[in-house]
């Protein structure tokens, strides 16, 4: 009986604890922005909770959540906002055939999350984070290499800096053949991707795969070829919201509209540059921007 009179008292307890946590988190007073974790998505992520914030929105920040996951957690409720790349919602969310129109990826993953998630993309940015191949300019100079074209028809004078899995990844160098034809390197050796940067800088290797916002290509030293044949999806940034949090705050929409407009990709190649490089707190580097090019 004592077991069972301490339970009746511990019930109604637990049913208070439980429905204060769930008003918490369903709070339509604060918006809940999350973000992945790498430097570029939580400079992002802050960048929108600032403007927010700017409009006298209440934030509650959730940064740093596994790439794999941060999907999971909007569609579950646990976060309401956050910085998403339409062809990651393309290929690793919807699981769709490559498209690489940059609108036409954009209204594929907008009209397929709205109808299977209740979930809405807003504008895209012209920022694209995507895959690319990065040449040092001693040899883009030298050889006349711009285009990724360009470097196919000049691949034997080329030192390739691999990273292993990019030779046989389906969107790695078989890719790339199936539109532009062989690449018959002079060599191709395999580096830390951590590493070939400074590889490149030493002079050990001419071309690497690269991502198109990585700080290091602020550096003149380095030239980021265009894909001119567009073997790979665009991978515009753009912010993923709860449609039932539009809804609750209109005014939303249009603050971080506002701010994606503002973001193209040699203006996220700067701020990656300088918390990555610089060493910055990602904070001020999202605060001065939200200054000088926002507000």
């Amino acid at each position: 009986m004592k077991n069972k009179k301490n339970l009746l008292l511990f019930l109604p307890l637990a049913a208070f604890i439980f429905t204060a946590s769930c008003a918490k988190k369903t709070d339509s007073n604060v918006v809940r922005i999350g973000s992945k974790n790498f430097t570029e998505n939580v400079i992002l992520a802050e960048l929108y909770a600032i403007a927010l914030e700017g409009a006298g929105i209440k934030v509650e920040r959730k940064f740093d959540l596994a790439s794999s996951v941060v999907h999971t957690a909007i569609v579950n409720n646990e976060i309401d906002i956050y910085p998403e790349y339409t062809g990651t919602g393309l290929l690793s969310v919807l699981k769709l055939p490559l498209i690489t129109d940059p609108d036409e990826v954009y209204q594929t993953v907008k009209n397929e999350y709205e109808k299977r998630f209740n979930l809405v993309w807003l504008d895209y940015a012209k920022a694209n984070d995507g895959q690319g191949i990065v040449i040092t300019k001693q040899a883009s100079d030298k050889y006349g290499i711009l285009t990724i074209s360009d470097l196919q028809k000049n691949a034997e004078k080329i030192r390739f800096a691999s990273q292993g899995e990019f030779d046989a990844r389906e969107d790695g160098i078989p890719a790339l053949e199936k539109k532009y034809g062989p690449f018959k390197w002079a060599s191709s050796t395999v580096y830390s991707d951590a590493l070939k940067y400074q590889v490149l800088s030493k002079g050990e290797a001419d071309a690497a795969p690269a991502y198109t916002t990585e700080g290091a290509l602020t550096n003149e030293a380095f030239v980021l070829l265009e894909d001119d044949l567009y073997v790979w999806p665009p991978y515009n940034i753009a912010p993923v919201a709860r449609k039932s949090v539009l809804e609750a705050n209109p005014k939303i929409a249009g603050i971080l509209n506002s701010v994606n407009s503002k973001i193209d990709t040699a203006g996220v190649t700067k701020l990656n540059a300088q918390v990555d490089i610089e060493k910055r707190e990602y904070t001020e580097v999202a605060e001065d921007f939200y200054k000088n090019f926002v507000r």
